[in-house]
């Protein structure tokens, strides 16, 4: 008995360490998911990039091969050819796209950092045969942003667009892009549900990072509930994503 209660624990111990992957709250129903669902379909070249991810030291940040399988499925869905991400990293939810994308898709890819990208992603993609859909640029989104949306022949012409990147800009982004994005386009923000803290107390026991930027987070969650021009959707996959649906 004092055995299984031990292995409970370690189990609940080994969640919480993980958890920015999965909200469930059992490691063997997202080990079920991953292994009967997600990963008997992972194309080569994105298992490969996964796999490569994980030895980096800031594998936190990648997305997940669940989210990853949900973001290829929902383009083919919804036959987008026109996007745009901001937040690269390695590029896994990029090479996702890609593959989703027909051959003359494009997208139009952001990040600070093109390191790891271009050292760790890069090589997978081109070998894949994607590379040519991705227009990188390596920066602020948020300039970008400002020149995209100056130029009214841009507005309405994304099909969807995912936002994985610093969350204390969420607002800024969407204040941007939901004039970029089509009627009818869909808007796809990462990480809504934070670790699980937009439900954690006050005094609960938060690593820095996730406290700093929780507030962020749900400012988030509140203004989009609440924005007219949207329908919306929040989704325990991963870590949370939100999916917008421009109406207006």
């Amino acid at each position: 008995m004092a055995e299984n209660v031990a292995s409970q624990e370690n189990q609940v111990s080994k969640h919480q360490e993980v958890g920015h992957k999965s909200l469930l709250q059992s490691d063997a129903l997202y080990q079920y998911i991953l292994e009967t669902s997600v990963y008997p379909r992972e194309p080569e070249p994105m298992k490969e990039l996964r796999e490569l991810t994980a030895k980096h030291p800031w594998n936190l940040m990648t997305t997940s091969a669940d989210e990853g399988q949900f973001l290829n499925m929902l383009l083919k869905l919804i036959n987008a050819k026109n996007t745009m991400e901001i937040g690269v990293y390695t590029g896994y939810s990029l090479l996702a796209t890609a593959l989703a994308l027909p051959h003359d898709g494009k997208i139009l890819a952001m990040d600070i950092n093109k390191e790891n990208y271009e050292e760790i992603g890069l090589p997978i993609i081109q070998k894949a045969g994607v590379a040519h859909k991705i227009d990188f640029r390596e920066g602020p989104a948020l300039p970008v942003l400002d020149l995209l949306v100056e130029d009214k022949n841009n507005h309405g012409t994304y099909d969807f667009i995912f936002v994985d990147a610093d969350k204390d800009n969420y607002i800024n982004y969407h204040k941007r892009i939901i004039e970029l994005v089509k009627v009818g386009g869909v808007i796809g923000y990462d990480n809504t549900l934070w670790n699980g803290s937009v439900v954690a107390p006050p005094d609960a026991p938060l690593r820095k990072y996730v406290r700093y930027y929780r507030d962020f987070v749900l400012e988030l969650n509140k203004a989009l509930a609440a924005d007219p021009r949207i329908e919306i959707c929040m989704l325990p996959v991963g870590d949370g994503i939100t999916l917008c649906r421009r109406i207006t």
